[in-house]
Parts: structure tokens; C-alpha cells; sequence
């Protein structure tokens, strides 16, 4: 039987022992615990990802379905090359800055890196859900209320992993 340590504390919710300090009670009372291992609800955990706000969105020069954006995304200003129809100046957005590994919905995962497109620099990638693992919706950029605070991804948004014990 898998049972999820979430779970467990919702049936017992004056169980304040780790993961690793329960699995050691329920084989002390008999209930054999074979292993534990931690999952998580989106692959990755949105790892890397940060709230960003188009300050700025044109017309890509060299190209009739592209923009050109500039994101602030707490710590610095990048230029991202974005092919999304719905993007837009004042938007607050999901950012995969350079370095992040994505797991999309469908597909391998892959690595953000600096790079031109059609002649003009892209520091990260703005995301749409299927981009980050979060539904299949390719149609445009995920567009977060105007009041989800800019930087880090906050635990409100996050998806945590889960301890399983088997």
C-alpha cells in the first residue's frame, strides 16, 4: 500500500514528526514501512522559474510573429524573443531564466540557454503551461495577477514534492 505522508497528517493532525521520524513509528506499531520515496505533482518542481513584468513588448524586427519584451524579474532586466500572441507590457508572467531545465507537458525536457533568434538576443523564455508542465495549453503565455510578487517563484505557486511511504 502507498500512502502519502500529506495524507497521513490530514487524519492526524497532531502528527508533527519528519517523513523519516513517522516512517520509523508506523514499523515500530507493526506497520512495516518498505521504502519511501518523494514525488512531485509537476516534474521538476518549477525549479528555476521567477515572476517576471513585460516592462516593455514590440514588433520583432525580423519576424511578423515574434516580440521583442523586456522583464524585470526582481534582480535584473532581461530581453526576451517571445512568439506568444498574448503578450503584452504590464503583464506579470512565469520566466524561465538561463540555466532552468523545463519538463513540458509532451516531449523531452530541455535547457534554457542565451541565444539569438532571427538576429536578436533571448536571455530565458517566457512560458505557456505546456512549456512548464502545468496543463496542455500552448495558445499563449501563462498571465498571473498584476499583484503576484516579482523575483523568486513563492511557495503559494510552487508545487512541493510529496514523501510516500511503501
Amino acid at each position: 500500500m502507498i500512502l502519502s505522508y500529506n495524507w497521513l497528517k490530514t487524519y492526524l493532525p497532531t502528527l508533527d514528526l519528519s517523513p523519516a521520524d513517522l516512517s520509523v513509528l508506523l514499523t515500530d506499531i507493526g506497520l512495516e514501512v518498505e521504502e519511501m520515496e518523494t514525488r512531485q505533482s509537476v516534474k521538476g518542481g518549477l525549479e528555476g522559474l521567477v515572476v517576471g513584468e513585460v516592462v516593455t513588448c514590440s514588433k520583432h524586427p525580423n519576424a511578423d510573429k515574434l516580440s521583442l519584451t523586456t522583464v524585470n524579474i526582481g534582480s535584473e532586466t532581461l530581453s526576451i524573443v517571445c512568439g506568444a500572441p498574448n503578450v503584452a507590457a504590464g503583464q506579470h508572467v512565469i520566466i524561465a531564466t538561463i540555466g532552468t531545465t523545463l519538463y513540458p507537458t509532451e516531449g523531452e525536457p530541455f535547457k534554457i540557454k542565451k541565444g539569438k533568434i532571427r538576429g536578436e538576443e533571448s536571455n530565458g523564455m517566457i512560458c505557456a503551461q505546456d512549456e512548464i508542465g502545468l496543463g496542455k495549453d500552448h495558445s499563449g503565455i501563462i498571465v498571473l495577477p498584476t499583484n503576484t510578487p516579482i523575483g523568486p517563484l513563492l511557495l503559494p505557486y510552487r508545487y512541493n514534492p510529496t514523501p510516500f511511504f511503501i
